[in-house]
């Protein structure tokens, strides 16, 4: 999966990076979803608009029309001008018009993990299920996981830890998840199996070295995300080759 949509390739969290991703070949995205003050579901990682735009200000202190005509593209790439921050149903949209699978993070800000959960759920039964791209929750938050798991049981879902232990396969049971989402270079093949013999699939985070991608799949990690998903295609095309 392209990870926050473009990974390097393009503005995380961006339509274009959805765009690029689909013209790589990839199957499946992976965005970050967080809320804004008056609770739209936008596409954006961190609370502050520092990093991505260079901006002073927090996510969830700003009204979805503000949060919308925030310039994220510029400082990625000036060929990037004037890409901003997109709304969650829009990024649903356009995958599902591109063919493009979503794994939707729940990304809260401090201390709204339900109302971000809700209005994620709110925007995904607002569209008909034919009309949605095939989804995929996850989320470092066990509240929002909840949430998702009580309204809408029949998509799946995934927890999100940084490394392996017995506590996450215990949670991820509890919430009903199919899957264990880890960070890569924590893992060791036994992790791998332990996941595997609990029922659970296991996807990797951030893959972007063909040596690292290359050792979690003999190890038989599920999926892979990075930011560099031009390098792991044309390592599946060798392969398939």
């Amino acid at each position: 999966m392209a990870h926050r949509c473009g990974g390097a390739l393009a503005p995380e969290n961006s339509l274009a990076g959805l765009e690029i991703a689909a013209r790589l070949g990839c199957s499946a995205v992976e965005f970050d979803v967080m809320l804004s003050r008056d609770t739209v579901p936008v596409l954006m990682h961190d609370e502050t608009l520092e990093r991505t735009a260079g901006l002073p200000g927090r996510v969830p202190d700003l009204e979805g029309g503000e949060l919308a005509a925030v310039d994220i593209g510029r400082l990625h790439h000036p060929a990037f001008a004037g890409e901003c921050i997109p709304r969650l149903d829009t990024a649903l949209e356009r995958c599902r018009w591109l063919g493009l699978a979503a794994n939707v993070e729940i990304k809260p800000a401090a201390g709204l993990d339900e109302v971000t959960a809700r209005a994620v759920i709110a925007v995904v039964t607002q569209c008909a299920e034919r009309d949605r791209p095939a989804i995929l929750f996850s989320s470092f938050s066990r509240k929002a996981l909840e949430q998702v798991a009580l309204a809408l049981p029949a998509i799946p879902r995934a927890l999100l830890a940084e490394r392996y232990d017995a506590d996450i396969l215990a949670c991820a049971r509890a919430l009903g998840c199919g899957a264990v989402h880890l960070e890569a270079t924590s893992l060791r093949a036994s992790d791998v199996a332990a996941v595997h013999a609990a029922g659970l699939w296991l996807r990797a985070y951030t893959v972007n070295q063909v040596d690292l991608a290359c050792r979690l799949v003999e190890w038989g990690v599920d999926g892979l995300f990075s930011d560099r998903p031009d390098r792991l295609l044309r390592l599946d095309a060798l392969s398939a080759g």
